[in-house]
């Protein structure tokens, strides 16, 4: 058993070409080259994720906070902690905090690597009116 105190996590902000405002990233995969990656994302609010999509799918649990989850169709999902959200393999998505809250949640992925877009989300998008 491995314990891995919080101080001791390694958290990296979010890359502009991936996301809009700021988040912040860590992994709680411990073991490189496993087929499941697991990664805690912390959005302040109003941050989002660029346009993307996960070769195997992708399973959200929200940790804290509240936010929002959008998909290709123009749906536009209220989210909230202790709920969990699954993205089919391949189908394009994006989440992010509210306006006007924080946000954390665990994403678990299997399948390989995030199939970003150069795309961010837009306001429009992100307040559910595409």
């Amino acid at each position: 058993m491995e314990h891995v105190p919080v101080a001791a996590l390694m958290w990296e902000r979010g890359s502009a070409e991936t996301f809009t405002g700021t988040v912040w990233a860590s992994s709680m995969s411990r073991r490189p080259g496993r087929s499941a990656a697991a990664l805690g994302v912390l959005f302040e609010p109003g941050a989002r994720t660029f346009w993307h999509s996960h070769p195997d799918g992708q399973l959200l649990y929200v940790a804290s906070g509240a936010g929002r989850v959008g998909a290709a169709d123009g749906a536009v999902l209220e989210i909230t902690m202790g709920d969990t959200v699954y993205a089919s393999p391949g189908e394009r998505h994006w989440h992010g905090a509210n306006p006007d809250t924080y946000m954390m949640h665990l994403s678990i992925t299997t399948g390989g690597a995030t199939e970003w877009e150069p795309t961010p989300v837009t306001d429009t998008e992100y307040n559910g009116n595409s």
